[in-house]
């Protein structure tokens, strides 16, 4: 005779159950309620007004967010039926069920107080003892803009279409105008073709504003850095008494090129290259990460497809880091970093820079892996104090720890946790996305450094 235990899916509890029961102690979900709980959200509940019907904590929708990007549900609709069919998720919204709607609107709310949390989440890692400063590892990651590529529109297309679209309606103007539009096709209906086409235009008219706008901003830079090349050759014309080789820089050209484009459904996105070939609508995420604890420490999203001109706002970002936090005296980055302005602000900032200074061979021959290290140069430049470091023994085991800092951060975000596309649209609200996604791995990672004590 078998013996299996009795299915009893209809007899009611004798008392109420609680939500406390149904999870283990050591739990992600009750650590980000403890973590959220010791944050401030004064600048959150005080921006309520107290009237109509009672509103859902910010405590409860901001734990519900921070631990579904930590578990890789970033949807508002998966997060609003997760209350019903997850037991953490039902813990952490304490049995209710905000909509998707109030939880999507909390989200684009709350972006700019989101990201003064993200250093309150340091602060509290710091208390606990996982985050020390010293060593930290920046990199970059395209991530994938909540648009189509096929949504980009160039100058020379949005020309052609509005072209079109005018003799269209002139056109349609005409026929208007005929005593008899006998010539009209059946079904056509001259003011909805006439609106149709007028609204097209007006969307095409912004479009090509906002790229003349982008070309001349471009074009400003352009001719700053034009004027500085030129300035240059003058001055070693009159130090050397020698005409310097080489063509002379061309001024920029002025105006849209026909290349030039915008898309239509995020504008603030761009067309970047992206890992295994191709190109995509993307933007720039960086984040600076913690040796050792792998917290990310800075973080910032950025609309250029290189990293050259991104070091300097992410060591703004860790000059405003709290005192208490520490000071960081190495940054490792790769080549994509290195120029001599971007190494000189390091050394302004107080930290030794080891940025590589050229693509690396995978396979290094026996012979140069362990050559010993190169006289050390007297007074040197910092760019040549760098150069010297990275070709000792210790600069090298020191640059190692790059790839083991910020990479498989971006590894597990994008391919473990499934954050592949922002959700929002603007660069200022995939910023604060972004805050939000970095703030929850820090989360999830304090969580896994607490229980390895």
């Amino acid at each position: 005779m078998t013996n299996f235990r009795m299915i009893d899916r209809d007899t009611g509890f004798l008392l109420p159950p609680s939500v406390d029961e149904w999870l283990p102690e050591r739990h992600l979900a009750r650590f980000v309620v403890e973590m959220i709980e010791g944050l401030d959200l004064r600048g959150m509940s005080g921006s309520y007004r107290g009237s109509g019907s009672a509103s859902y904590h910010p405590t409860l929708l901001l734990g519900l967010l921070v631990y579904g990007y930590a578990t890789g549900v970033f949807s508002s609709r998966k997060l609003e039926r997760a209350t019903y069919d997850s037991v953490a998720f039902r813990f952490i919204a304490a049995n209710e069920h905000p909509d998707h709607d109030t939880i999507a609107a909390f989200r684009r709310r709350f972006l700019s107080e989101i990201k003064t949390l993200f250093v309150e989440v340091l602060l509290l890692a710091r208390e606990m003892g996982v985050l020390k400063l010293g060593t930290v590892g920046l990199d970059g990651t395209k991530i994938h803009a909540n648009a189509s590529r096929h949504s980009a529109l160039s100058y020379e297309h949005a020309n052609k279409i509005e072209a079109q679209l005018k003799a269209e309606v002139a056109d349609l103007m005409a026929k208007a105008e005929a005593a008899d539009q006998a010539d009209a096709p059946d079904g056509m209906s001259i003011p909805e073709e006439l609106a149709r086409r007028e609204t097209r235009l007006a969307e095409i008219a912004k479009a090509k504003a906002v790229i003349e706008a982008r070309a001349k901003e471009r074009h400003a830079r352009d001719l700053a850095e034009y004027e500085a090349k030129i300035a240059a050759r003058e001055a070693r014309t009159k130090a050397t008494g020698k005409k310097p080789g080489g063509k002379p820089p061309a001024p920029p050209a002025e105006g849209a090129l026909p290349t030039d484009q915008v898309n239509l459904t995020d504008p603030d996105s761009r067309i970047m290259p992206v890992a295994g070939g191709g190109f995509d609508q993307c933007y720039n995420a960086q984040a600076a990460v913690a040796a050792g604890s792998l917290l990310v420490v800075a973080a910032d999203v950025v609309q250029a497809p290189n990293d050259k001109q991104q070091l300097g706002p992410i060591l703004d970002q860790l000059d405003d880091l709290p005192d208490e936090l520490g000071d960081v005296d190495t940054l490792l980055a790769d080549n994509g970093y290195f120029s001599d302005a971007n190494v000189n602000a390091c050394a302004d900032a107080g930290i030794d820079p080891l940025i590589a200074m050229g693509r690396q061979s995978h396979h290094q021959p026996l012979a140069e892996r362990f050559a010993p290290a190169p006289p050390e140069p007297r007074d040197p430049t910092p760019v040549e104090a760098m150069a010297y470091r990275l070709k000792t023994p210790e600069g090298k085991k020191l640059y190692a720890l790059r790839k083991q800092t910020p990479e498989p951060i971006f590894g597990i975000i994008k391919s473990v946790l499934g954050f592949r596309q922002f959700s929002l649209r603007g660069l200022e609200n995939v910023c604060g996305e972004w805050s939000l996604v970095t703030m929850a791995w820090n989360i999830k990672r304090m969580f896994a450094l607490s229980l390895a004590v």
